[in-house]
């Protein structure tokens, strides 16, 4: 607050109205912030002219104007005004400036104006120096009132600045206070109005009458103590304080937590990003060194090619020892390492090469003498225990060392080519060689020589895949397709039935065979080699069939006792017609229609051939071409016990010529009909 430099009229002044003029003050300022000019004193131009600072310095001593009335309802307490007014004084100095009420500018503008002398004779300078004031000035701006309206308004009140308006920069430069010291006379007979007005925030200096010995009143200056600024400390100290336990819990909700390791690599205080680089790196730079017969060599996990789900592993670290949760601090989690067996192999080796044998592939080959394949066994080499050497990184990994000795242990190294997959070969090749050719449906057409068919084959080992590639030569076989038309084309062959008048089937005289002819064949060896590389040998030819023409002979046989003959008929055409001897009166042949129902080709006939006891029976020996179409009746040949024919003279068979009835025989079938009639 301001320092007031009073004598006994100053004193006048109560605390308390002083307070409330600051509030007023600061009020007045906060509302004209925006719109006010800066009316403070140019502390650093020492000739500046006395009356624009006396008209800035010095309120009228209006009573009624004064605001320090006015805020006597509004003021607040006296330590909230000079919290107010400490915090007002850390602002710049035009800050300050800027923050001065309009009214009190005018008024003192006004008051400027009607006291010139006054405010000519006071001049604003640095230290202790004393300018001289007219108080006429300060008389005039007075209003005389009695002396009871002096006592019921109580003591003047000198309104003071708010300390914002006393320091005017960082510094605190000491600035003049003008005091005025009026005459006992003088101040009784302005205590009822003379009112100093508290200077508005730029205000430098606050004049004070002094009254000299003649009675005229005088100004006096004296320095004002700078206001310290208030110190902020506590509060950037907890603010600091505050962020920083929000960075804590804001990290503790990204990072693993302390104490946390995986596979012995400490990953607390990490992001789970992080924790993954630093699982990977560690993996990566762990070393074996290869001790006794491998003469110290090293490797490094990266050059074997060891691997970890760094990601994972972090990942549930994370999830499971999250930092936010004291609990699940100081965990340890393994971590299984797995080595790409290439890579590991071909690092030991490059390393260590005294302590590798390589291996012989299995072979095989087409055998001449035996138009066979036959294999060759594979054998086994040498070399360091790809597991053990997982065992060994696996340990220092977990032990947390990134490096490891190991004395290599042996271990076969199996051959690309294995004796298994030779022999699996072999017996593919001779399949082939059993079922190769082209075929027709389910004909094997053309054969091919199991010898030809190994020489359109090469078979050469594929050690990448531990496997054998076939191939076939394209241009050899198209020698092959070249002769198949020759080998694969034929006519049709036309078949024939026998039927009854009434058209059924009763045997099948031809079968019928259709023809073939093979069509384009310009793509045969392309896609015949394609097959044979996938171990298929037959190749199935695509031909054009020709249908065969089946004939129908609707056959019968007629027997006519009267003429003693026999005719047949094919399709209601005569074949042939036949000399018969039909059976004498006492055993008639006899007549009606009847169906061929069986053959014999020779057979002994009469009762008596089978029973030497019958009575009125014969027996006639090897009797041939038999063809039964009635009950014991038949045709048959007769030339062996028959000299001539023409009339009746069997036991009731039709006896024939031998070549008659065999041509009967083979001409008719069973359900051919005859027709027996006189």
């Amino acid at each position: 607050m301001t320092n007031l430099a009073t004598e006994s009229q100053a004193g006048k002044a109560s605390g308390d109205d002083a307070v409330q003029a600051e509030q007023a003050v600061e009020d007045e300022q906060s509302a004209a912030a925006d719109t006010t000019e800066s009316n403070a004193v140019n502390e650093t131009d020492a000739e500046a002219p006395a009356d624009a600072e006396t008209a800035d310095s010095v309120a009228p001593a209006d009573a009624e104007d004064s605001p320090a009335d006015d805020a006597d309802a509004e003021s607040p307490s006296e330590p909230e005004v000079e919290t107010e007014a400490e915090d007002a004084a850390d602002a710049t100095p035009e800050a300050d400036e800027a923050e001065e009420a309009p009214e009190v500018e005018a008024e003192a503008a006004d008051e400027a104006e009607e006291a010139p002398e006054a405010e000519a004779g006071a001049d604003i300078v640095d230290g202790a120096e004393t300018p001289e004031a007219e108080p006429e000035a300060e008389v005039d701006e007075a209003e005389p009132v009695d002396e009871a309206a002096a006592d019921e308004d109580a003591e003047p009140a000198v309104e003071a600045e708010p300390e914002s308006s006393v320091t005017t920069d960082t510094d605190a430069e000491t600035v003049a206070v003008a005091t005025t010291v009026l005459a006992p006379a003088v101040a009784t007979a302005l205590a009822p109005t003379a009112d100093l007005s508290a200077e508005p925030a730029s205000a430098v200096a606050t004049a004070t009458e002094t009254a000299p010995a003649d009675g005229s009143p005088t100004f006096a200056w004296a320095p004002a103590e700078p206001k310290p600024k208030k110190k902020h400390t506590a509060i950037w100290v907890g603010a600091a304080a505050g962020v920083a336990v929000i960075g804590l819990v804001v990290s503790s909700l990204v990072l693993i937590a302390p104490g946390t390791t995986v596979a012995g690599v400490p990953v607390g205080w990490l992001t789970p990003g992080a924790a993954a680089d630093a699982i990977e790196q560690r993996l990566a730079e762990t070393t074996v060194v290869l001790t006794g017969a491998g003469e110290d060599a090293e490797v490094t996990g990266a050059e074997l090619g060891a691997a970890v789900d760094a990601k994972a592993l972090a990942d549930a670290a994370f999830a499971q020892h999250p930092m936010w949760n004291p609990t699940a601090w100081f965990a340890a989690t393994d971590a299984e390492i797995e080595l790409d067996p290439a890579a590991a192999t071909a690092a030991l080796r490059e390393v260590a090469p005294q302590l590798y044998t390589d291996p012989t592939d299995a072979t095989l080959a087409f055998d001449a003498a035996t138009a066979s394949y036959v294999s060759t066994p594979a054998v086994a080499g040498a070399g360091i225990d790809v597991a053990a050497v997982q065992g060994a990184i696996q340990a220092a990994f977990e032990a947390g060392e990134t490096r490891v000795q190991l004395d290599p242990v042996s271990s076969e190294v199996p051959a690309d080519i294995s004796t298994e997959t030779a022999d699996a070969t072999v017996a593919q090749l001779n399949g082939m060689l059993d079922t190769a050719g082209f075929y027709v449906g389910e004909e094997r057409t053309v054969p091919i020589d199991r010898a030809t068919l190994a020489g359109w084959l090469t078979v050469a080992p594929d050690p990448e895949n531990a496997a054998y590639d076939i191939t076939a030569d394209k241009a050899a076989i198209q020698a092959a397709v070249d002769g198949l038309p020759a080998a694969v084309n034929r006519p049709a062959e036309n078949g024939a039935v026998i039927t009854n008048s009434a058209g059924k089937v009763l045997r099948e005289e031809a079968p019928g065979i259709s023809g073939r002819e093979v069509g384009d064949t310009s793509n045969f060896a392309s896609d015949f080699a394609t097959q044979l590389a996938t171990g298929n040998a037959v190749f199935e030819t695509p031909v054009t069939e020709v249908a065969p023409v089946v004939s129908t002979f609707a056959r019968t046989v007629e027997v006519d006792l009267s003429s003693q003959t026999a005719t047949l008929f094919e399709n209601g055409n005569v074949v042939a017609s036949y000399t018969i001897s039909s059976g004498l009166s006492g055993t008639p042949t006899p007549t009606g229609h009847f169906t061929v129902n069986a053959f014999t080709r020779v057979q002994d006939m009469g009762a008596l051939c089978y029973n030497p006891a019958a009575v009125n029976s014969y027996c006639t020996k090897d009797v041939p071409w038999i063809t039964w179409f009635a009950p014991d009746i038949a045709f048959h040949g007769a030339s062996n016990f028959r000299s001539r024919l023409g009339f009746p003279q069997s036991h009731g068979c039709v006896n024939m010529w031998n070549d008659d009835a065999k041509f009967v025989y083979d001409w008719t079938a069973r359900g051919t009909e005859v027709w027996v009639h006189a």
